[in-house]
């Protein structure tokens, strides 16, 4: 990577400021979608009837995810909409466009104009870390949201992947009584391993009601009527799982149990750090491809 490649980071929420930021550390960068002062001292492109830049730019980057309809990009921050189509003409040939979570749609738009697409959020080191704000941020939820420490609580997280693995390292710091239920017998010896109980899933309801704080990170409907009804009232239910979520939320809702849904945690809880997560991970895939073309 050299000072000459021209990035432009296109719509998105405070994770894309950051990305920016840490991209212009050594790279030319140009922000779209921003109409206030949260961008700070990179160069901001302002969107009024059509996107222009000084320059065109060697990589593109969107946010995550990179478009909530397949036709605008996301940019919770701009007040006029940017039609994925406008992106095509500010992209050097063979030029990337990057971005989080790429719909069907999105992808579709780009290959006609023949430009290549990665999605970041694809690669492991990124989901790697991101699992590190995703489960602070859970915890700190479970702090603000119970009246007791977690100290001593009896904890149950379903699942077994990354967020899992954080948040009992975490957890076990803070003295909880932590139980992991997961299909894999191998994740069942792992997390033994890590110093926790190990269930099969199969036996999810006759345990459940056990427990005082229950993480799902498993994005499925694995908390469902049986298992809900065999939870405490007083037990807090938080749902680390992308939609359609791991919670029958309308049976939870019927029963009175307290639900909290914590989706897009990185985002929200620390994004400086994802922020930058993004930009270094764009930064070894670049990396990566210069070896291959070497």
């Amino acid at each position: 990577m050299n000072k000459e490649n021209v990035f432009l980071v296109v719509g998105g929420d405070l994770r894309q400021v950051y990305t920016a930021k840490k991209l212009a550390e050594n790279n030319k960068v140009y922000a779209a979608g921003f109409d206030n002062n949260i961008i700070g001292d990179i160069n901001v492109i302002h969107v009024d009837h059509k996107l222009e830049l000084p320059e065109i730019a060697d990589y593109i980057i969107l946010p995550l995810p990179a478009s909530q309809n397949g036709v605008f990009v996301n940019a919770p921050f701009c007040r006029n909409n940017i039609p994925l189509t406008s992106l095509a003409p500010l992209l050097k040939c063979d030029g990337i466009i990057f971005g989080g979570k790429i719909d069907p749609s999105t992808m579709k738009i780009f290959n006609k104009c023949g430009i290549k697409t990665v999605d970041y959020f694809e690669r492991e080191e990124l989901n790697v870390l991101n699992a590190v704000p995703t489960a602070e941020g859970a915890v700190q939820i479970a702090m603000e949201e119970m009246a007791s420490t977690i100290y001593g609580q009896k904890v149950l997280i379903t699942g077994f992947g990354r967020i899992s693995k954080v948040l009992i390292k975490i957890l076990n710091g803070l003295g909880a009584d932590i139980t992991v239920t997961a299909r894999k017998y191998s994740d069942l010896s792992w997390a033994e391993i890590y110093g926790c109980k190990a269930v099969h899933t199969s036996a999810l309801e006759n345990i459940i009601g056990e427990y005082d704080l229950i993480f799902n990170t498993v994005p499925a409907v694995i908390l469902n009527e049986k298992c809900l009804n065999q939870i405490k009232n007083d037990a807090l239910i938080i749902d680390l799982a992308s939609k359609p979520g791991g919670v029958d939320f309308d049976t939870a809702g019927k029963l009175g149990l307290k639900v909290v849904w914590a989706l897009s945690l990185p985002g929200k809880i620390a994004p400086v750090t994802s922020g930058e997560i993004i930009a270094c991970t764009i930064l070894n895939i670049l990396k990566e491809r210069r070896y291959t073309d070497d």
